[in-house]
């Protein structure tokens, strides 16, 4: 008998494209942020269309003054960037003062 590992598990489809994509926790977050793309307008533009529609339906889970993190691929750069504006820190939280510390990466990453 031989063994065969199960294939990855997953409750969605893999999704590829080369027009663009939009995504989000809710249906019609995701489809606002896509019409954004397909009527012309660009990636951060979709962002923010899909963020007011969150405001909305997920008023629970995010607000105009809420925390955001994004993954942002600028045309003719090879790698992606990535946006976090996560809270408040303290004025002094800067990188080289967590290298100071003996710190050169997020704990846990």
């Amino acid at each position: 008998m031989t063994f065969r590992a199960p294939d990855a598990f997953t409750t969605r489809p893999t999704l590829r494209g080369t027009f663009g994509m939009s995504a989000s926790t809710h249906w019609l977050a995701s489809g606002t942020g896509q019409a954004v793309l397909e009527r012309g307008g660009n990636a951060f533009d979709a962002a923010v269309a899909s963020a007011f529609v969150l405001h909305v339906v997920e008023p629970h889970l995010n607000g105009p003054g809420g925390d955001m993190t994004a993954v942002v691929h600028v045309a003719g750069e090879a790698a992606p960037k990535l946006l976090m504006g996560q809270g408040s820190a303290p004025a002094a939280a800067t990188p080289e003062r967590f290298r100071q510390e003996g710190l050169d990466r997020v704990p846990g990453a």
